[in-house]
């Protein structure tokens, strides 16, 4: 039997803690916070999107090719129908929603429950929690870490476990000065960046707060008329400091990553179809109903709020039939349902994403064991790790495998 050191009470830190105290080690559980899995609360909006249904091959397909190669192992040693099995023996009963995201259903507190259900099934392993206990230093050489730091405390084991989270939400103690330690310890790692986070727009709608437009495509492009950069499918929201929701959060790291290198811009496709069939089809409903209000038309495709701003934007009367409605009128139309301009972005904040992108270098870790390449004794897991999947679940199922692989290998 081993003593073992977890660094962190979040997803992957309950998991590894509760799997190597499953396996008769003696684990000790530190939190930096007054409470365990405090970013895990507010996943998914506050609802806590706990995984994404489907098989593990398909749930690596979600991720790149080097993140997919990587998590292979540790998806099929502890995959999704594992993680709910657990929960639903803790009483978390769960759904699944049409795009494949599950969650708990949705009763006041379920959220928290989530949370309750892995520090019970850790508990009852026989770890040992202490809250309130911020690591401040790593010490030692490879092949072996000698301590940990804390602010009035040396605590030295035989194993460490280090799933300490990102840098996003830092108020959530995710504060991701763990890389740096480990960087000084001759670890490669890829600084930390924005991902999964809202996007700011250089001008910003304000007055359209909370609509969303939802079915189309949002793209990403070197400038206004530049080529096509990226493009993300699904709904965004409007906020008062720019866009947020499925498709802006899963676009924001090619964003700002276009930001930094030059010019960069935002649209939005309602309709996917290209701006020729939709002049046409346009021309077409001319024929077939001229005295349709051309306001009317746009709401088929753009939320009512939007309408009346954007008919003024382009120089068009709310009462125009489209009998009426000259060809600059008609392009104009077509232009905004095939790709509303969004303008250009803002820097995306690295503190407000679900995730941050960057961390342990990949190749530096052993996917079967978590094994930080070079040392006996420490093993890397969760968002402490270059893994950077979409929205939806993904990066919560990593963080429950690596950590699940973390603890069965001392």
């Amino acid at each position: 039997m081993a003593k073992v050191i977890v660094v962190g009470g979040g997803a992957a830190g309950l998991v590894a803690a509760w799997r190597a105290a499953t396996l008769g080690h003696a684990v000790t559980l530190l939190e930096a916070n007054g409470r365990l899995g405090v970013k895990l609360r507010i996943s998914g909006g506050g609802k806590c999107n706990i995984t994404h249904d489907g098989p593990p091959n398909a749930l690596l397909a979600g991720f790149s090719r080097e993140q997919g190669r990587f998590l292979r192992h540790s998806l099929h040693a502890f995959d999704n129908g594992a993680v709910l099995a657990l929960l639903r023996r803790e009483g978390v009963e769960t759904y699944t929603r049409d795009n494949g995201r599950v969650f708990p259903l949705d009763r006041p507190g379920s959220a928290a429950a989530v949370v309750a259900a892995f520090e019970t099934l850790a508990r009852r392993a026989g770890v040992e929690v202490r809250t309130g206990a911020r690591v401040t230093a790593l010490r030692g050489d490879a092949p072996r870490l000698e301590c940990l730091l804390l602010d009035d405390e040396q605590i030295t084991t035989d194993a460490y476990i280090l799933a300490t989270g990102g840098a996003s939400y830092p108020e959530t103690g995710t504060r991701g000065e763990v890389l740096g330690w480990l960087k000084g310890l001759g670890a490669p790692v890829r600084p930390w960046f924005p991902a999964l986070a809202p996007i700011p727009l250089q001008r910003p709608r304000p007055a359209w707060e909370g609509v969303s437009l939802r079915g189309g495509e949002l793209r990403l492009s070197a400038g206004p008329e530049g080529r096509r950069l990226a493009a993300c499918a699904g709904d965004f929201v409007f906020t008062k400091s720019g866009i947020s929701g499925p498709a802006a959060l899963g676009l924001s790291q090619a964003t700002e990553r276009a930001r930094r290198e030059g010019p960069a811009w935002l649209t939005y496709a309602s309709v996917l179809d290209p701006p020729e069939t939709m002049d046409a089809r346009l021309q077409a409903e001319q024929q077939m109903n001229p005295r349709l209000l051309a306001a009317t038309w746009l709401q088929r495709h753009l939320p009512e709020r939007l309408v009346d701003p954007l008919l003024q934007e382009a120089g068009l009367d709310r009462s125009l039939m489209l009998k009426d409605l000259p060809k600059t009128g008609r392009k104009a139309l077509v232009a905004l349902v095939t790709g509303l301009p969004l303008g250009e972005p803002q820097t995306v904040p690295l503190t407000r994403g679900e995730v941050a992108a960057g961390g342990v270098d990949l190749t530096a870790v052993d996917p079967r064991t978590m094994a930080l390449r070079g040392w006996d004794n420490l093993r890397v897991c969760g968002e402490l790790l270059d893994i950077d999947g979409p929205v939806g679940g993904y990066n919560l199922q990593a963080a429950f495998s690596t950590g699940f692989v973390a603890g069965s290998f001392i």
